[in-house]
């Protein structure tokens, strides 16, 4: 079995958002660099490093501080992501059926032909793809 580097990811930051961790550390391949780097585009993240240790690579995320700012009405701020298409169920949309998360407010980051990339790109582009989470 193969692992699910997405999943793996998206577990890692729900967790350590939920945990109040400043920073978390996860595996860096080409499919996790493309997306942190539009969760660093986004506003998602703060900041990203890319560390070596025993011939591996990593990527170190500092996490926004979403959780000490309050809300309008005193609720918390919580960082959402939620894997959509897995190994074992593939999910796919042409441009004009791509989810819109809260009204536009939230992403869906999609892996197409010319790349990873936000619902928004995709639709100026007029590409559909795979859907592979949703962040809110």
């Amino acid at each position: 079995m193969g692992r699910d580097t997405i999943a793996d990811i998206i577990t890692s930051i729900r967790n350590a958002d939920m945990n109040r961790k400043g920073t978390v550390r996860i595996a860096s391949t080409n499919i996790t660099e493309n997306i942190v780097k539009i969760l660093l585009r986004e506003g998602f993240i703060q900041n990203v490093r890319k560390h070596r240790e025993n011939q591996q690579y990593f990527l170190v995320l500092t996490l926004q501080h979403r959780r000490n700012s309050k809300g309008r009405y005193g609720t918390v701020l919580n960082l959402n992501l939620k894997r959509i298409s897995r190994p074992g169920l593939r999910i796919y949309s042409n441009y004009q059926r791509i989810p819109r998360i809260l009204g536009g407010m939230g992403i869906v980051i999609l892996s197409t032909s010319q790349g990873i990339m936000t619902d928004r790109e995709a639709r100026l582009e007029r590409i559909g793809g795979e859907i592979l989470c949703y962040i809110w």
